[in-house]
């Protein structure tokens, strides 16, 4: 098979790239940044924003040429004049509509736990991208995965570093469930979803790893053995709302009000698809066997969830 995987190069794309290779996959990188030496060498280059697409009948001579296309591409917050609404509504639609009239297999990463009622425009987008993929016809997979964990990642290495750290600072609010997966888990699953066709039952795909946990277990689950316990400290739930539109502001560290509003709902699959894309369990992400630090002023709530840290 012909794959295009649009945000080749990011964390997920990356992933998706390495599995559909694997497989003897040709693989296309799309990209808005410039390609390196090593990726023009191990896979196809095609340099696309799909900001700046603005057509479905620019996109439908951009996918003719494969019979998948996946869509890996997201964005924390807007940037260099893309918007939620360009890169996470608008662009999928058009991109399905695309696949659609071509017969193209269409796979789109999506988020577990959107919701229209979220004031926050991450949120909003992602959930009008997904209804806007559904009524175009395609031949489409929409794959919501829980919470990922790679060396490589910006968010992943982000909360590993808050895993070992000697303060981590707990939200009072956000006691939602997790389902940590490996992101080479979900490249694999991707791809698979790239070779299956016309399959109902993985219209929607919701994918979590193996154990569920708080984020404060799943921090304990990370943290370095030999490390003593971390200092926690307990912050009110208009902290973190008002930390996150600063880092949103300014644009440090993973921490936004869209993923603030996240984990105060679960972000765990109700069917766990994973298992079956991948004809085995999911690897496991941490220690299996984890002892909760309570949290001293919320021992009711598994610990609390942590999300920041201080060396």
């Amino acid at each position: 098979m012909k794959v295009l995987v649009l945000g080749g190069r990011g964390f997920i794309g990356r992933y998706a790239v390495r599995s559909l290779q694997a497989r003897g996959h040709e693989v296309t990188i799309g990209s808005r940044k410039p390609c390196t030496t090593t990726e023009a060498s191990d896979a196809g280059y095609l340099a696309v924003s799909l900001h700046k697409v603005s057509r479905c009948i620019d996109w439908c001579d951009i996918v003719k040429p494969y019979d998948a296309v996946i869509n890996c591409v997201g964005i924390l917050r807007p940037r260099f004049r893309e918007s939620y609404s360009d890169v996470h509504h608008w662009a999928p639609y058009r991109l399905a509509k695309a696949c659609a009239v071509y017969g193209k297999r269409f796979i789109h990463v999506s988020a577990l736990g959107l919701s229209d009622a979220a004031t926050s425009e991450f949120i909003r987008s992602k959930l009008a991208g997904e209804i806007a993929i559904a009524e175009t016809g395609a031949d489409y997979s929409i794959v919501r995965p829980s919470i990922l964990d790679a060396s490589d990642g910006f968010g992943s290495r982000w909360i590993r570093r808050v895993a070992n750290a000697r303060v981590q600072f707990v939200p009072s609010c956000a006691r939602g469930m997790l389902a940590p997966l490996a992101a080479e888990d979900l490249g694999e699953a991707l791809a698979r979803l790239a070779e299956t066709k016309n399959e109902p039952r993985y219209r929607e795909v919701d994918v979590g790893g193996r154990d569920e946990r708080t984020m404060a277990v799943y921090l304990q689950a990370l943290r370095d053995e030999s490390l003593p316990n971390p200092i926690r400290i307990s912050i009110p739930a208009w902290m973190v709302r008002a930390a996150s539109h600063v880092c949103d502001l300014i644009h440090i560290t993973p921490l936004s009000w869209a993923h603030v509003q996240l984990m105060r709902r679960d972000n765990r699959p109700e069917i766990n698809l994973l298992p079956e894309l991948l004809g085995r369990e999911p690897k496991r992400v941490g220690r299996l066997w984890v002892c909760p630090l309570p949290s001293k002023e919320n021992e009711s709530h598994n610990g609390g969830q942590l999300v920041a840290g201080a060396e």
